[in-house]
């Protein structure tokens, strides 16, 4: 135990809780999102149980990818069609295409449903509503594969067990601070929904990236890169996913103080 309060040790702790804080982000986005779609009252537990669960689950797949890293790593496939698709695919590819498909769908048919309801108080709609056992399922499904990033991500630092489980558990307990809040505020403030569901489109794109270079970074061999038609798949920089993210923030708050504006002014136009 004394080994794992080294000053190398805890310095790699500060970083991973600051890193699994930034990679949470969009996993709390969705969580907020995803959770509106279960029975009003049972919102907030959904949201508990979701996190709860996701975390416990992150650990063991820390602790299971500490054991098999060099196995999950192995591609299991290569594909060999000059000109059309070249590269490996091993199981962080899979993971990635997985997760990207499936989270920009999500976001597509969100904003489509928003643009075809009758009536915007209705929220995610009755049409589309879910039990909470199954939007828990998928909110540590998805979970699951935000985590998967980020784990990586992790085990790049350091493969000390006790302090990834510690970041990882403190995330988590920041996560259920800070769901309700976003949630709230999420329900008071609609025009942001559209918003968030944008990020996660772009964080589907980004999951897509992940999975071109998955398999070529494991192995150390560029020639596992996936080309599309003599293309390489190359990933978004987590610096330009973070400035498209302000600028959408920055573009909404401005749109939405010029809306408010237009309106005062009508109104004002209107009393005289």
């Amino acid at each position: 135990m004394a080994d794992l309060l080294t000053l190398e040790n805890l310095g790699n702790l500060m970083v991973l809780i600051f890193l699994q804080a930034v990679l949470g982000f969009d996993n709390l986005l969705y969580i907020s999102i995803e959770s509106k779609r279960a029975p009003a009252d049972k919102q907030k537990s959904v949201r508990f149980w979701g996190i709860i669960i996701a975390v416990a689950l992150r650990v063991v797949l820390l602790f299971v990818m500490l054991q098999l890293i060099t196995a999950l790593s192995e591609p299991f496939y290569i594909f060999n069609l000059p000109g059309i698709i070249e590269g490996g695919v091993n199981f962080a590819t899979m993971v990635f295409v997985v997760g990207g498909v499936f989270i920009m769908y999500t976001a597509f048919k969100e904003i489509t449903h928003m643009l075809t309801v009758e009536e915007l108080g209705t929220g995610m709609g009755n049409k589309n509503a879910k039990s909470a056992t199954q939007v828990v399922m998928l909110i540590v499904f998805m979970n699951l594969i935000f985590s998967f990033d980020s784990v990586l991500s992790a085990l790049a630092i350091t493969k000390v067990f006790a302090v990834l489980a510690t970041a990882i558990i403190i995330s988590g307990i920041a996560m259920l601070a800070l769901a309700d809040t976003v949630a709230v505020f999420l329900e008071k403030n609609r025009m942001y929904e559209v918003l968030g569901l944008f990020i996660l489109l772009i964080v589907g794109v980004v999951l897509l990236g992940e999975s071109g270079p998955a398999a070529a970074h494991a192995m150390h061999d560029d020639a596992l890169q996936i080309k599309l038609f003599g293309h390489a798949l190359i990933p978004m920089s987590k610096s330009t996913f973070y400035f498209s993210i302000v600028v959408l923030v920055v573009v909404e708050v401005i749109q939405s103080g010029y809306a408010r504006k237009l309106e005062v002014e009508r109104k004002t136009g209107t009393d005289h």
